[in-house]
């Protein structure tokens, strides 16, 4: 990682937004986040499936984040994208 970015640079940054598709299935809340396969969960209540879905979507953004950077070999840059 460039030496450049820090840990305060990373918290600057501004939060993504991500659509979260929700349904009641009998006395559970489930749900899946669109653009992110795998990042599913399930809650007693709509709010506890939203902070699931929140807690799920954050780790496996910071494990592909470590992955991603774990590939890099030597010398790497962050680029940030919109679409």
């Amino acid at each position: 990682m460039r030496a450049d970015l820090t840990m305060s640079k990373r918290k600057e940054r501004t939060m993504s937004e991500y659509t979260a598709v929700i349904q009641r299935d009998g006395k559970w809340w489930i749900g899946w986040i669109e653009e992110v396969p795998g990042v599913n969960s399930q809650g007693r209540t709509r709010k506890a499936l939203i902070e699931n879905l929140r807690s799920a979507l954050k780790e496996i953004v910071e494990m592909n984040r470590a992955d991603a950077r774990a590939a890099a070999s030597g010398d790497f840059e962050e680029a940030r994208l919109a679409i």
